[in-house]
């Protein structure tokens, strides 16, 4: 299996547990890595025969402005499993990270690994 890479993409969302966090949008930050084979569209040249990253990302996006969760943990289940069925992806691991939640840290957040086949 190869992997394609999504990495730091920046997700507007309303998230959080405080009252005051749902009254704004934050930003959520997304490291991807989606397994598929990619031999069929690099010997066809094809974007159509692999996992078009501009399309998922586009997604990514659109699934922060629909969607408003308490927590980083539910927010990254969700879209691994809606990635999964509308990209049919085998296998992700999606790294979710909260920058600015905890004032001495850089970011928070969650590695997740769902699928099978890598």
């Amino acid at each position: 299996m190869d992997l394609v890479l999504i990495e730091a993409l920046k997700v507007d969302t309303v998230i959080g547990v405080y009252d005051w966090e749902r009254t704004l949008t934050q930003t959520l930050v997304i490291d991807l890595a989606l397994a598929t084979d990619i031999r069929p569209a690099a010997a066809a040249d094809d974007i159509t025969q692999t996992l078009d990253y501009a399309a998922i990302s586009e997604r990514i996006a659109e699934f922060g402005a629909q969607h408003s969760f308490a927590l980083v943990e539910t927010f990254a289940e969700r879209l691994a499993e809606t990635l999964r069925q509308e990209f049919a992806i085998p296998w992700l691991r999606l790294t979710l990270r909260k920058p600015g939640a905890v004032p001495a840290a850089a970011a928070v957040g969650v590695c997740i690994e769902r699928g099978a086949g890598r």
